[in-house]
């Protein structure tokens, strides 16, 4: 009260007192707060104030039936109004004009030095191009001692205990440093990026480790530690990613003799066991239409399903057929079945749903020619299809999926190391190191990666063309997402049971590196689940996991998440989003946790599954068995997140910044949770043929013979989708002839239009004979150039805007989990929502 006496008795309040009109509710002692806020804000802004603005300026008060509640949504406004809309000109105060010149200051200083650091960039970047040998030899002197330095310098940073205050100048300049860092282009910046992230994580695992684990209470040593292995495992993990990719190779393709008679002899192998015959005819059609000399190519469709119908039409395409009378080993049996009975140079593997495209050989089969030790050359795996993620979540080709990552950053950065692994399809591989290993490994269930190691071993080399080149189809449900992931997990467990590239001989030390951090990556199950459930420790059963101060754990934690995330957010931007990996993560955590455990125990166990496509989901449903996991973790959560609610308001406890804490950790988990319920929410399948985005100039004639022109906008094996000018009238179940293009010779194709409205056409394909299947394939999916434009169009991640997605998708999931839920569920959600927008009630309002 002595401010209000103040203001009044210098005459403040006096001076605007004719143009102020106080309302009735401000008379009252237990208004005065929020009404003096305001006067102060009006008495500084120099404006005169009546009746009218009090309507204009809190639009979601009803002043005729002022409640008490009421009084917060003015401060709010009030807030919101003198630092967001700005209704009075606070820019003629001294002290905001300083700051804003200071602001002004330190980013024209920080945008100068970006581009000073950009320059340096370029000019080593050049310098790295052109030195010669000479040059080399003193740069490579002058690394190792640079080198010596920095590793000595960083010790010292990575173990030097500093104080919460200096603690705080630190991480400020490490942030600042890599915000100035994250707009510079070139490979360089990137380098520097995982340096200031390593220094954050390394900085935080020495913390943890020596300053963070109480000894003196049982149940926080032995929770603690539990939490600190699972860390430890992420960190190794971080560490062992920024080696894999720091350097992506990005290889470009050979060119092959002129002279096709030099050309090697080619087995194409098809493995199928239960797949559907129209699975499979695409990709045979598609590997008899390759640009490669048809004396030197042989198909063969290898039918562990042991079908007629398989063998018949093998003989009406004119391929051959395996069908072998065991079944032992799954794909691999059936893959060394068939290497017995051939005799190809080189044989090229595809799983009978990927199909090739014309330039498939073209485009590898050079690095062969130029290095006889190179056994291996593996291509991206591209789908067509949305898997259970993109599809479930709406996200197809806005959202990088699961595997983009792998194909397009990981195998390129394993290249450069000579750790490219065989990926089962999608690759050729040369007979006579296939074959000195053994044919395809049989002792795991991830013999493409089993494979590759061992042809490793024996001192062969591996490459990887990153361009998409061949394209498939991805799982259809989550459950069949899962299975295939369960079985890659497993069989890198084994592997790295009963051939691990840390040890034996053959292998350097960058490709036991690459090997291990592709093994230790599906060991994330547990880590993942105790990330889940840790802050759980402390708001259910008070333990301390991290014995330190929740200032200090701050100071700590968010540096290493921050930089890690912008480092990767800066390599994977084109690949993966930020965040996103927590969520596959999450969703096959508890599923690869158990069969990981179980191979790492008992190698031997566990059996062969095959990931059945181009199934059907005839409606919407939710998938409770596969997310059980889920909701038991969320359960749990919601428990401790309840909890720490309480505790917010129990006078007599006293941690309550620790409690913010835990409970911020325990709502970021809810958000992922929610994102991976929206995922067990599977969308109505009932399309057979999936269709293809594309955008090519194509032409049609009706029946009449009118020639028009269109532009394709998709297609699939069984229709068309085409743009039209809206003065051309079709009519329905009208025939017309759609004429593509196939290497630059015109095809046509009888369709039937089954709409037409606003020039958009869409129509069916007439039944085609063998050969004009072939050609419409030809001039469809085994173009060389659909592909590569899909990989091209996904947008750069900006980690707030995909945060922001997340949340979005995230409350999507819990509403789907209350449309397919049980009715008390239900109940519960609407009573959650009712209070969500009491709570949403309170925001700020724009002024009218």
């Amino acid at each position: 009260m002595a401010i209000v006496h103040l203001i009044v008795s210098r005459g403040l309040f006096s001076s605007f007192s004719n143009s102020i009109q106080i309302p009735e509710f401000a008379i009252t002692g237990r208004f005065a707060l929020p009404f003096f806020l305001f006067l102060c804000v009006k008495c500084l802004s120099h404006r005169p104030f009546v009746r009218k603005d009090w309507e204009r300026l809190f639009p979601q008060i009803d002043f005729n039936h002022f409640r008490f509640t009421d009084n917060f949504k003015i401060i709010i406004q009030l807030i919101w109004v003198m630092f967001v809309v700005q209704s009075f000109r606070y820019s003629d105060w001294l002290l905001v004009r300083q700051c804003r010149w200071l602001f002004d200051l330190f980013r024209s200083v920080f945008l100068r030095c970006r581009r000073l650091v950009q320059l340096a960039t370029d000019i080593i970047d050049n310098h790295l191009k052109t030195k010669g040998d000479s040059e080399k030899l003193i740069q490579n002197t002058f690394d190792i001692v640079l080198y010596i330095v920095l590793f000595s310098l960083c010790i010292l940073c990575l173990t030097v205990p500093f104080s919460i205050a200096a603690q705080l100048v630190f991480v400020s300049v490490l942030a600042l440093t890599a915000t100035l860092l994250h707009g510079v282009k070139g490979r360089l910046p990137n380098l520097l990026l995982i340096v200031l992230s390593l220094i954050a994580s390394c900085r935080y695992i020495w913390w943890r480790y020596s300053s963070t684990i109480n000894w003196d209470k049982d149940l926080d040593l032995v929770l603690g530690l539990i939490l600190l292995t699972a860390e430890t495992y992420s960190w190794i993990v971080l560490l062992l990613s920024y080696f894999q990719t720091i350097w992506p190779l990005n290889r470009q393709p050979k060119q092959l003799p002129k002279d096709t008679s030099k050309w090697p002899e080619i087995d194409l192998l098809i493995p199928t066991y239960n797949e559907d015959l129209d699975v499979v005819r695409a990709t045979v059609f598609a590997a008899k239409t390759v640009d490669w000399p048809q004396d030197k190519l042989n198909i063969y469709i290898l039918d562990d399903g042991k079908r007629d119908d398989f063998k018949h039409f093998a003989e009406q395409v004119g391929v051959g057929y395996f069908r072998r009378p065991t079944n032992e080993h799954a794909k691999a049996g059936n893959l060394n079945y068939a290497l017995e009975r051939t005799s190809g140079e080189f044989v090229a593997i595809f799983d009978c749903d990927h199909i090739p495209t014309r330039a498939f050989f073209q485009v590898t089969m050079g690095e062969f020619v130029s290095d006889d030790k190179l056994a291996l050359v593996q291509t991206p795996h591209h789908f067509f299809s949305p898997d259970p993620f993109e599809r479930n979540l709406s996200k197809f080709r806005e959202l990088p999926n699961e595997g983009n990552l792998f194909y397009g950053l990981i195998q390129d950065g394993n290249d450069m190391w000579d750790a490219t692994f065989f990926c089962g399809s999608c690759a050729i591989l040369r007979r006579q190191p296939l074959e000195e290993v053994g044919g395809v490994a049989v002792e795991t269930v991830t013999e493409d990666a089993h494979t590759a190691l061992k042809m490793h071993r024996l001192g062969y080399r591996s490459a990887y063309l990153k361009e998409p080149i061949s394209a498939g189809l991805a799982t259809d449900s989550l459950s069949a997402h899962i299975g295939q992931r369960i079985r890659w997990a497993r069989g890198m467990a084994q592997i790295f049971r009963v051939d691990n590239p840390l040890f034996g001989s053959g292998l350097k030390w960058q490709q036991r590196l690459c090997y291990l951090n592709g093994m230790m990556h599906f060991l994330s199950g547990i880590p993942r689940l105790i990330f889940m459930i840790a802050p759980l420790a402390f708001l259910l059963l008070d333990a301390y996991i991290i014995y330190a101060p929740a200032l200090a754990i701050l100071m700590f934690v968010l540096p290493h998440i921050f930089h890690a995330n912008v480092a990767n957010s800066r390599i994977q931007g084109k690949y993966r989003h930020s965040f996103w990996g927590e969520i596959y993560e999450t969703v096959l955590a508890w599923y690869i946790a158990v069969p990981t455990t179980i191979a790492l125990f008992a190698p031997n166990k566990g059996n062969f599954n095959v990931t059945q496509k181009g199934g059907l989901i005839q409606n919407d449903f939710f998938d409770w068995n596969i997310s059980k996991p889920i909701i038991i973790l969320l359960c749990l959560n919601l428990l401790g997140f309840a909890v720490g609610i309480q505790r917010l308001f129990d006078t007599e406890f006293t941690q309550t910044t620790t409690v913010l804490v835990n409970m911020g950790w325990t709502m970021y988990n809810l958000i992922v949770l929610g994102v991976a319920l929206s995922v067990a929410a599977e969308e109505k399948q009932v399309r057979i043929a999936h269709r293809i985005d594309v955008d090519y100039p194509i032409s049609f004639t009706t029946r009449d013979g009118h020639h028009y022109t269109a532009i394709l906008k998709d297609f699939s094996f069984s229709g068309l989708g085409m743009n039209i000018s809206p003065n051309i009238e079709l009519n329905n179940n009208e025939t017309i002839r759609v004429v593509l293009e196939r290497y630059g010779v015109a095809e046509s194709f009888e369709a039937t239009v089954m709409f037409s409205s606003h020039g958009k056409v869409g129509v069916a394909l007439e039944p085609m004979t063998i050969e004009k299947e072939k050609r419409y394939i030809q001039c469809t999916f085994a173009r060389s150039d659909t592909w590569s434009k899909w990989q091209k169009s996904y947008a750069e991640d900006k980690p707030l805007a995909s945060l922001k997605n997340l949340l979005i998708v995230s409350v999507e999931g819990f509403r789907k989990l209350v449309q397919f839920g049980p009715r008390p569920i239900e109940i519960f959600f609407d009573s959650f929502v009712s209070s969500l927008r009491l709570i949403v009630s309170y925001r700020p309002r724009m002024i009218g």
